[in-house]
């Protein structure tokens, strides 16, 4: 779907937002090889349905980023999120534009990484400043603080 709003907009008007969601669903399971639950349930509303793709779109298609580093960075966000269905959808989508095993195993491992941090730093950081009395680790069995 390239990104011509104008056009989009007078064939929205055209077929209807109903004919427009059907078609659009139909693309994608023809591009991806199924269509994502997401969008199954969006359909059920097409404006909703509709709006997301024309957004999601609008986002993909204008990026300066090549497809393939789109696609692998949206696995990789679906990977931490833990999504599998994302990673699964994206995956592919990934694939389809030409990354490799190791470009997809290198993307969970970065969102691994940031995963990670983020629970380490999110933790420590109640720890650090929101505890009170009770956060005083130093009576803790094995628990190990320098004075």
């Amino acid at each position: 779907m390239e990104m011509d709003f104008e056009a989009i907009i007078q064939n929205i008007r055209e077929d209807g937002s109903d004919e427009t969601a059907r078609y659009w669903l139909e693309q994608i399971k023809e591009e991806y090889g199924s269509v994502p639950l997401i969008f199954q349930r969006m359909s059920e509303k097409p404006e909703v349905l509709i709006s997301h793709l024309l957004y999601k779109g609008s986002v993909t298609q204008l990026s300066q980023l090549e497809p393939k580093v789109v696609e692998l960075i949206s696995m990789a966000v679906g990977a931490a999120l833990k999504c599998s269905h994302c990673v699964e959808y994206h995956m592919r989508a990934a694939q389809s534009k030409g990354a490799t095993r190791e470009e997809i195993l290198e993307a969970v491992l970065i969102a691994g990484l940031l995963a990670n941090a983020a629970v380490l730093a999110d933790a420590y950081r109640v720890v650090n400043g929101s505890c009170d009395a009770s956060c005083d680790l130093s009576g803790v069995p094995g628990s190990q603080t320098k004075d």
